[in-house]
C-alpha cells in the first residue's frame, strides 16, 4: 500500500501573496478584497476572495472583508467574536436589519496598508504598494467579490 505524503500541496504564489497581506493587517483593522488586490497590483476582488475561501482558514480571514462592511455570510458569529476581541469598529444594526447583526464601520476600521500601529489613513508609510491615498482617505469604490473565507 502506498503511503500518503505528509507534505501539504504547494501553495500557489498568488495565494501566498494574498495570505501574506492578510497576516499584515493589524488587529482591529480590515482591508477589502479589492484593497488586497490593489496592494498586490494584480488580480481582483474575486480572485482574492477565492484564495481566502480555499486557503485562508489559518490566516486572520476576518480581516479581509466585503467593501460594504457586511459580515461574512455563514461565519457572522465567528467573525463578530474576532471583531469584538480585537475592538474592530462596528456599526450597530438597525432594528429592521435581518438578524440585527452589526456591520463593520469601514470608515474607521479600514486599513490603508501604511503604518503598523493601526492609526489609520493619516499614518501613511509611503511604502510602495500602499493603498492609494484617495482610497485610504475614505473614498469608497464598490467592489465585487465576497467569496466565503473558509
Amino acid at each position: 500500500m502506498d503511503r500518503v505524503s505528509d507534505e501539504l500541496p504547494e501553495l500557489p504564489e498568488y495565494a501566498e501573496r494574498v495570505l501574506d497581506v492578510a497576516e499584515q493587517i493589524p488587529p482591529g483593522r480590515v482591508m477589502t478584497y479589492g484593497d488586497v488586490a490593489e496592494w498586490l497590483g494584480e488580480g481582483g476582488p474575486r480572485q482574492v476572495g477565492r484564495v481566502m475561501a480555499l486557503y485562508g482558514a489559518a490566516a486572520p480571514w476576518w480581516r479581509v472583508v466585503r467593501a460594504d462592511g457586511a459580515l461574512l455570510p455563514g461565519h457572522e458569529l465567528r467573525a463578530l467574536g474576532h471583531y469584538r476581541d480585537e475592538s474592530t469598529p462596528l456599526r450597530e444594526a438597525s432594528r429592521a436589519a435581518e438578524g440585527h447583526l452589526p456591520r463593520l464601520d469601514m470608515r474607521r476600521a479600514r486599513w490603508d496598508g501604511g503604518a503598523r500601529d493601526g492609526a489609520g489613513a493619516g499614518s501613511r508609510s509611503g511604502r510602495a504598494g500602499d493603498i492609494p491615498a484617495a482610497r485610504a482617505a475614505g473614498a469608497e469604490r464598490e467592489v465585487g467579490g465576497g467569496a466565503a473565507h473558509i
